[in-house]
């Protein structure tokens, strides 16, 4: 996939130093059913909205769970392309390695704001029991694997979703155009996550846009870590590949590499990226300073420094945490069967009327889950 790097000179440049408001950059809302009913993409595209001001138009995008249940058994993989030939190239790959059950153009719509818009499709498939047998891997390794390669041999295309049942969209543009063009009024999902973008020292292009996915996970960010090279290096060092130009990608895979490779629940993958301060552990409970020493020891180079705020998104799940400063700002809500997570109440006052509404503190995860009852 080329890397673009939008010029933006006519929109902006003639404004002087100051009269750009740039509010802690980027935007970030979510919602989550524990109920697992499935709601429409039309609250969390009005809910990102009126955060309009924290991004520039660089970069919108959304996540959407339980939005496939027709094909819920099946990897849903949401491709870029840049031409045909490299669309062709890339389906002769996933045919070798999967049954591709469905496949299509993703639905857009014109829009007069968003240009350049790249080949987007859509498969739904199954490793082929042959290969899978072959390389000696569980179903979600064997399906990372191939996303890799296709995203690091395959000049010209780009795997930005992979999961079941769900799907990410995004481009380069205001979020709430993107969902206009990705026509998501038309979907409904049990959970929605959103980003708004401001990027400030990488490159606006289509899959540098938020959410970054692997496998069921998805992440939007609004910050900038500081401990990116200590991390890139740590998850190369594991077969990751970060090659999309942003920070937010190792976050992604940091999670990816906790809950499911090392299978810590998602409280000490908190832990681990945004722990306690070394003298507030010495001040807790022998246990809890027992664990939160061998995590930091065990994880240390996985620590995330620098201002963020992350919503996770997962298959049954939705997690939402700041850096341990509590530098960037987020807000949680409850209405009903519903969190809600916002960078700004007003995101969440737009589509809601919460009966509940707090500020966690920094390095305190939001941890829903769907109630044991439901089986989607």
């Amino acid at each position: 996939m080329n890397h673009k790097t939008i010029d933006v000179s006519g929109v902006a440049a003639h404004n002087r130093e100051g009269e750009i408001r740039i509010p802690s950059g980027c935007a970030i809302s979510g919602f989550f059913s524990r109920r697992g009913r499935r709601m429409s993409a039309d609250g969390i595209v009005q809910s990102i909205a009126y955060m309009h001001d924290r991004s520039n138009g660089l970069g919108g995008g959304f996540a959407g769970y339980g939005i496939y249940p027709e094909y819920k058994d099946q990897y849903a993989l949401h491709i870029f392309y840049d031409d045909f030939e490299a669309r062709e190239n890339c389906e002769r790959f996933l045919n070798r390695h999967f049954d591709i059950v469905n496949l299509s153009r993703i639905p857009t719509r014109k829009h007069p704001r968003i240009t350049d818009e790249p080949l987007i499709w859509r498969y739904f498939v199954t490793p082929l029991a042959t290969k899978l047998a072959e390389s000696q891997l569980g179903e979600d390794e064997f399906v990372c694997r191939c996303v890799f390669t296709v995203n690091a041999k395959y000049d010209g295309a780009y795997v930005f979703s992979s999961g079941k049942n769900m799907g990410v969209f995004k481009a380069v543009g205001y979020p709430e155009d993107v969902g206009e063009f990705y026509r998501l009024d038309e979907y409904r999902g049990h959970c929605w996550t959103a980003h708004g973008r401001y990027p400030t020292n990488t490159p606006g292009w289509w899959g540098g846009a938020h959410p970054f996915s692997l496998l069921d996970y998805t992440v939007v960010h609004n910050g900038e870590i500081s401990s990116y090279d200590c991390n890139r290096r740590y998850m190369e060092s594991y077969g990751y590949r970060c090659t999309l130009q942003t920070d937010t990608e190792v976050i992604t895979y940091i999670i990816d590499y906790l809950n499911r490779k090392k299978g810590l629940r998602f409280s000490d993958v908190a832990r681990v990226i945004a722990p306690p301060f070394w003298s507030q552990i010495d001040n807790l409970p022998p246990d809890e300073r027992e664990t939160f020493t061998d995590l930091r020891n065990t994880f240390s180079p996985l620590l995330i420094t620098g201002p963020f705020s992350i919503i996770l998104g997962f298959s049954g799940g939705m997690m939402a945490l700041n850096d341990r400063l509590k530098l960037r700002s987020m807000v949680a809500a409850e209405e009903d069967d519903v969190t809600y997570i916002a960078s700004e109440e007003c995101a969440i006052r737009a589509i809601a009327n919460p009966s509940k509404v707090w500020a966690p503190r920094g390095g305190e995860p939001v941890i829903v889950t769907l109630d044991e009852d439901v089986k989607l």
